[in-house]
């Protein structure tokens, strides 16, 4: 097996870039408006998420980066603890998991764009041309930039970092100018913030938990940060106030502007932005949030697209997948034959999550299979965690308060957590024009996803065995 760091990897990525990185790929506005849309009981459930998902995988990525900081990330962790075919799924399930968030962000992202007019966008808000021509586009920014390399790829990531920081500031001063001057639109106190316990309500919990992934992220491209056990490390604490701010201070801004049923989780951070403007007559904030969250998305698009596209890169390496999906551009060091195979893969995904629904539908698909997809890795994550807390630290980690006993109490909350979000992301939203289709989409995807790799890797294997015979004769 070749190491990853010999294939012209380059250590581009220093402190900053990984805290920004960290900003763009942990947190998403997406997730602010769905939370605003289900109302104040979302708030609570923010913290439950916070401490159930957040904290437990901060503290799994923390003590496993640390201790493996290779290229690959959770790929590699996986392996080492259960074998290369653990290893192997995990990376497909994760990678698979992103061809459906591709689309879902960017159709966020396309919902938001259309203030810049500053009227919503009118009947381009329910155009599946509109939104697929958007995200198409995006989606070929963010692998231009990443095909270039992390050193002109990490700009784009910086870049929306800045945005979404910048943009949720405007909105929670805004947020907090409404509620001063005008008084919140949504009740806010102890009975509305009770989490509710229907069907609807309990889904959503697996929805919030989703959204506190992301930290795992920066370890997929552990080989291009410079010194990466204690960066990432160091990296991901600075970050974590400003993804909390953005969720939970957010959502709270949300629900100052508007009511939760007016908020339409597409678009809804614009919405509450462009009403309290125009109440405030200062409505040329609104084009002004419009484009920075817009290129708030892109560059989330352009950290997760360079991110996993490390997966294929190094099981490439590994012989599972074709070799040429483990050689680097002679010239700017990327991966580029995974990055443009799953920018393809990505660009179908836009269309068959459109197929037979509406936009507001295919975002509801899409966003269901990411959270369920997704989700799978993180078992083997978070059991990989708790198979090697023991092992001991030396001098260049980083140490964890508590040490293996922190370890094993955040792996085991952390994949119950998980469990619980899989068994419940699968539902169909309640307006879904069609539950039993959308229910079918969301199952087949998460087959076909976990099929396809147990193939894929059943048929890599065998040539990697038949070309190691060939080689010893």
């Amino acid at each position: 097996m070749t190491d990853p760091q010999a294939v012209h990897l380059r250590r581009t990525l220093g402190l900053l870039d990984v805290i920004l990185f960290f900003v763009v790929a942990g947190s998403n506005l997406q997730w602010v408006a769905t939370a605003a849309a289900a109302g104040p009981s979302s708030i609570p459930v923010w913290l439950i998420g916070c401490f159930a998902m957040f904290v437990p995988l901060a503290i799994a990525v923390v003590f496993l980066s640390s201790h493996y900081p290779e290229e690959g990330g959770l790929y590699v962790w996986s392996k080492r603890a259960f074998g290369p075919f653990a290893g192997f799924i995990t990376g497909w399930t994760y990678w698979a998991s992103n061809l459906p968030y591709f689309p879902a962000l960017l159709y966020f992202a396309a919902g938001n764009a259309l203030f810049v007019g500053g009227s919503g966008g009118g009947a381009l808000s329910g155009s599946p041309l509109y939104f697929i021509a958007f995200a198409l586009g995006g989606l070929a920014l963010a692998t231009i930039v990443n095909v270039y390399g992390m050193q002109i790829g990490k700009w784009l990531n910086n870049a929306g970092a800045v945005c979404r920081w910048t943009v949720t500031l405007l909105l929670v001063l805004l947020g907090g100018l409404a509620w001063w001057k005008f008084g919140p639109a949504s009740t806010i106190s102890a009975a509305t913030m009770r989490p509710g316990l229907q069907i609807k309500d309990i889904i959503f919990w697996s929805v919030i938990a989703f959204a506190w992934t992301g930290p795992e992220a920066m370890s997929f491209m552990g080989g291009e940060v410079r010194n990466p056990r204690r960066t990432i490390p160091l990296g991901l604490g600075l970050a974590a106030p400003a993804i909390a701010v953005i969720y939970i201070i957010g959502t709270v801004s949300v629900l100052a502007a508007l009511v939760p049923g007016d908020v339409n989780p597409s678009s809804g951070v614009m919405q509450a932005i462009g009403q309290v403007a125009d109440r405030l007559r200062w409505s040329a904030l609104t084009p002004v949030a419009a484009v920075l969250v817009t290129v708030s998305c892109v560059g989330s698009a352009g950290a997760w697209l360079g991110a996993v596209a490390r997966i294929p890169f190094v099981a490439g390496i590994d012989r599972f997948l074709p070799p040429v999906f483990g050689r680097t551009h002679p010239r700017w060091g990327s991966p580029v034959v995974a990055l443009l195979t799953q920018a393809g893969f990505a660009a179908l995904f836009i269309f068959l999550g459109q197929g037979g629904t509406s936009v507001r539908g295919a975002y509801d698909v899409l966003v269901s299979s990411t959270v369920v997809i997704t989700m799978v890795p993180f078992l083997f994550l978070f059991a990989a965690a708790l198979k090697l807390h023991a092992v001991p630290a030396t001098r260049e980690m980083v140490r964890i308060p508590g040490g293996r006993w922190t370890v094993l109490i955040a792996g085991s909350i952390g994949l119950a957590t998980t469990v619980i979000a899989i068994l419940l992301a699968g539902f169909p939203a309640d307006n879904d024009p069609n539950k039993v289709l959308a229910v079918v989409k969301v199952v087949g995807l998460t087959v076909l996803m976990l099929v396809s790799g147990i193939i894929v890797y059943l048929l890599g294997r065998r040539k990697a065995e038949h070309s190691l015979g060939a080689n010893s004769t």
